[in-house]
């Protein structure tokens, strides 16, 4: 054990530990736990899922979400329209999956209550996948939505094609998940293909993960820390040119913001995260940065970083809960 302790290049308590001959060590929880889909519905949400592969030769895959309100009896000209979450999971760009219980029981709640269907994307992860891998796997994964809204090329998953409404699609995730929601909400502003003639309705950020070289708010507080963090990014994207500077984990640095490709964003902060002033700083520079959306922010009184994945049936957990479904149903 000294022997492989020795050759640690990086850890991130209690997550994972990197070694330096490329070993990844995911501890305690944080290791991979798989629940399966429920095609035949959650007896307890109601909720239909499965797993679909979208890239057979990288192994992106994906797991659907149909609430209850969809029947697979309906005739083709009465089948319900409904909203499309794309979701991207947290997890610091290396942990969990989409396939986790946490995931797996968070978007069974989410669909159910919200009545959308949802895809949530399962990306490979950092280290072992270094960025930008993530995000061109994500980036493939709303391709492959969008694909089953055009008449010339229809998407084959009838989950999709029979049941969504491409007019109300909502990018969301949390943590890493919510900065990877953002980029590709940029990217799509940015794309001239004619796949993204379809502009995002909404994108949901709960606590992003944004970060930057210089300190802000509470991070001046622990510089121990705030170099930890530092050297997160650093490990999970090491051909990154500019640091903690980067548009991809600084979005206030990245001179395409004004063009997020969406009508609307939420941004969802908690009290106590150490993201908390990073969420705050995006939602003002957005709203400053010329964009001509819309954004909203709440704040969590009293709760850590992703505390709903953790207590979901806490007060707080619900109320932020209704403040999605609110989000994700204006003007529907």
């Amino acid at each position: 054990m000294e022997e492989i302790n020795s050759g640690l290049a990086y850890e991130l308590l209690p997550y994972l530990k990197v070694y330096k001959n490329g070993r990844v060590e995911r501890l305690s929880h944080y290791r991979d736990e798989f629940v399966p889909p429920s095609i035949f519905r959650d007896l307890k949400m109601s909720v239909s899922s499965k797993d679909v592969v979208i890239v057979p030769q990288t192994g992106l895959s994906a797991r659907l979400y149909l609430p209850k309100s969809i029947t697979h009896t309906e005739e083709p000209q009465q089948k319900k329209k409904l909203p499309l979450l794309v979701y991207f999971h947290g997890g610091a760009f290396c942990t969990y999956s989409a396939f986790n219980p946490r995931y797996h029981d968070y978007l069974n709640s989410l669909v159910a209550e919200a009545n959308v269907v949802a895809v949530s994307v399962e990306y490979r992860r950092a280290p072992e996948n270094p960025l930008p891998v993530a995000y061109e796997d994500s980036w493939a994964a709303l391709k492959w939505v969008l694909s089953h809204s055009l008449s010339d090329q229809q998407g084959h998953e009838i989950w999709l094609s029979d049941h969504v409404d491409f007019n109300q699609i909502i990018l969301g995730g949390d943590s890493s998940g919510a900065n990877i929601a953002h980029n590709m909400a940029i990217r799509a502003g940015i794309t001239p293909e004619q796949i993204f003639d379809l502009k995002l309705w909404g994108v949901v950020l709960v606590h992003p993960h944004f970060w930057g070289t210089e300190p802000i708010g509470v991070e001046k507080l622990d510089m121990d820390l705030k170099q930890r963090v530092d050297k997160l990014w650093l490990t999970v994207c090491p051909t990154t040119t500019t640091g903690n500077d980067d548009p991809l984990i600084n979005p206030a640095t990245d001179p395409n913001l004004s063009r997020l490709g969406c009508n609307k964003v939420l941004v969802c902060v908690a009290e106590k995260d150490l993201l908390r002033d990073r969420g705050w700083f995006y939602y003002e520079t957005l709203k400053k940065s010329g964009w001509e959306g819309v954004v909203e922010i709440m704040e969590s009184k009293g709760e850590g970083h992703v505390f709903h994945l953790h207590n979901p049936s806490s007060e707080n957990a619900l109320n932020m809960m209704k403040f999605l479904v609110s989000f994700m149903h204006q003007d529907n």
